[in-house]
């Protein structure tokens, strides 16, 4: 039988979701929670940019928790509420549901993660007789198992570095750029995202996981920031972004061993592809591009360039991101009661979705 799978979160996540989930020969679409009463009602098909799927959107959180799924994929955002995203998937987790999620920052890492957000989740796992997945920021694939499984291939291995390389003009999402990123902010005003010790919250966890997958014993993780004003006014789909106003972020989060980085997250993030040109940018000059690059001997690069929603790259790094979740909810059904890393759940081929359109 297919696992009945719940989607909550209609936003650019919740939209890739549904598709994920549809696409799954193992999974069926129970229903879509939406938070946005102007979508109440919509067929789920309808803000997903497939057929009519026949799943009507709601925002009755009890009643479709009440009627025991199989898994849910929890695409609300945890940005700006992380304590109600994680009541939200305790809630889920205790009502029986495995859940996958990439809204809780902290938990990419559950061992080193703050006991009293990890705790209530163990607990509601013990509860329900449910696990929890929780990876997909970046995406989550490109900063653990791709590195990880590219350095089978190493020789020796000097450094990992994972990149995000991404012009934000095509990431319609204002609160996120404009608010969390700072785009368009004064240059005087740090941004969320990049307050002293937010980039290690939230990326931490992915840099310790893969040290400790590579046997790395790291001597403390740091932060590096730099940003870029814009030397002209900018246009797109979110409004304008005034010249001298924040166009440019970069930053990294390294970890450190014997006093060098040894794993490390980089950002270089843009409101248009001209700012910043001494920066690092995706090969072919596209929109946005996911980059390991492990330093070493040999030397190895790999570049990933993922698009959807009519060639959107931004879209292309969410599909990638929920479809390597989604994958996941077989084997999550199947496994002990408990919190799970990236690197605990395998990465699950495509079986039967060949031909499916």
């Amino acid at each position: 039988m297919s696992l009945r799978t719940v989607v909550w979160g209609t936003g650019n996540l919740g939209r890739a979701a549904v598709r994920a989930v549809q696409a799954h020969p193992g999974l069926e679409l129970a229903a879509v929670l939406t938070s946005t009463p102007a979508k109440v009602g919509r067929d789920a098909g309808d803000i997903s940019d497939v057929e009519p799927l026949g799943v009507v959107l709601t925002d009755d959180v009890e009643g479709v928790l009440g009627a025991r799924p199989d898994a849910v994929v929890y695409a609300a955002s945890g940005d700006l509420r992380p304590d109600d995203a994680a009541a939200d998937i305790r809630r889920a987790l205790a009502a029986g549901a495995v859940v996958v999620t990439p809204s809780l920052y902290a938990m990419y890492d559950p061992r080193s993660a703050p006991a009293e957000l990890r705790d209530p989740l163990e607990k509601a796992c013990a509860e329900g007789g449910s696990a929890l997945l929780v990876s997909g920021i970046d995406p989550g694939w490109a900063n653990d198992v791709l590195p990880v499984l590219l350095s089978g291939l190493s020789g020796t291995l000097d450094q990992v570095r994972c990149q995000e390389l991404f012009d934000y003009s095509t990431y319609d999402q204002p609160d996120a750029v404009r608010g969390s990123v700072g785009m368009g902010g004064p240059m005087d005003q740090v941004p969320l995202m990049v307050l002293p010790g937010v980039p290690a919250m939230i990326w931490g966890g992915q840099v310790r996981l893969v040290a400790r997958a590579l046997g790395i014993e790291l001597d403390e993780v740091v932060e590096r920031v730099e940003r870029r004003p814009l030397e002209r006014d900018v246009d797109n789909a979110m409004g304008r972004f005034d010249k001298g106003s924040q166009g440019g972020l970069r930053f990294e989060v390294a970890g450190v061993a014997g006093g060098r980085d040894v794993v490390v997250v980089e950002h270089v993030t843009r409101i248009a592809p001209d700012v910043a040109p001494d920066w690092p940018s995706p090969a072919d000059g596209g929109a946005g591009a996911h980059r390991v690059v492990l330093e070493g001997r040999p030397r190895i690069e790999v570049t990933i360039e993922a698009e959807d929603e009519g060639g959107n790259r931004a879209a292309g790094g969410n599909a990638t991101a929920v479809n390597r979740l989604v994958a996941a909810i077989p084997w999550l059904r199947e496994a002990a009661p408990g919190v799970y890393d990236a690197l605990q759940v395998p990465l699950s081929p495509a079986v039967g979705r060949l031909g499916r359109g």
